[in-house]
Order: C-alpha cells, then sequence, then structure tokens
C-alpha cells in the first residue's frame, strides 16, 4: 500500500486517523451485506489516463458478477490490452472500493491480487459469486 502511495503521489507520510464517518457507515454496509453500499465512497485518483480509465470501469462491474481482464479491455475499446489492464488493475489504489477483485482470469480462473488469492476468493463469496470447487488459481 505504501508503495501504490508513493507512486500515486510521492513521498508520503502516514498516520492513524479515523475514516470519514461516511466511509466508514458505507464500508461496515457493504461488509454487512449492502453491497452497494461502495458507491458511496467518493473518491479521486492519480494514475495514468489509462489506469483512471480502467479504475473508473471497476465500478460498473456488479457486486456478484465478475468480469475477464480481456473483456474489460473489450469494454473500453482496447481490446489487444487486456495485460494494460491488468497492471492497471494491479495498481489500483483503493482496492475494494473500486472493486479490482471482481476481474478474473480466462476461463474463470482466479489470478492475482494484491490481498491475496484467499481475500479475492473471500470477497468474491461475500458478494454472491460462486467458484467451482476446483476454480483454478495462478499467481502467488
Amino acid at each position: 500500500m505504501r508503495e501504490l502511495l508513493r507512486l500515486q503521489n510521492g513521498a508520503v507520510s502516514l498516520r492513524e486517523v479515523r475514516a470519514p464517518e461516511e466511509i466508514r457507515t458505507a464500508l461496515t454496509g457493504y461488509f454487512k451485506g449492502d453491497l452497494d453500499r461502495l458507491g458511496a465512497i467518493p473518491w479521486r485518483v492519480g494514475g495514468t489516463a489509462f489506469q483512471r480509465k480502467v479504475w473508473t470501469a471497476l465500478p460498473g462491474i456488479p457486486a456478484g458478477t465478475t468480469m475477464s481482464y480481456g473483456a474489460l479491455a473489450a469494454q473500453l475499446d482496447a481490446p489487444k490490452a487486456m495485460r494494460a489492464v491488468g497492471h492497471a488493475n494491479g495498481a489500483n489504489p483503493l482496492s475494494v472500493v473500486l472493486p479490482c477483485h471482481r476481474l478474473i482470469g480466462a476461463g474463470g480462473s482466479l489470478v492475482k491480487y494484491g490481498g491475496g488469492l484467499e481475500r479475492k476468493r473471500w470477497l468474491l463469496a461475500h458478494e454472491g459469486v460462486v467458484l467451482p470447487k476446483a476454480a483454478k488459481t495462478s499467481g502467488p
């Protein structure tokens, strides 16, 4: 997370503070099952124009569904840019809020997640995504 912050904002100094009420309420609601609450969180990110395009598209993937990197690339009118979508997704500085966990590999494989594949699996299950028992995983 520190590296993503540095890449987005340059040198940063972190300190522990209480999150604003609006954000706490939205995240609490999401984790209690009100999956649409993430949309209530205002956000602004840096990044390249392409990264921002990917990050802006992520909330458009409805909770309880997944999309492949290739399908998102095609939706962004860049059908050959599935690797670039993957790199942008991996650099997402607002995981969960910009639901990068909803992107999966071709054929339904779970691929890479900054928080680890078990968290990705948990988030998808929390949203009602039914994964095959033998869901292929790749990555760390």
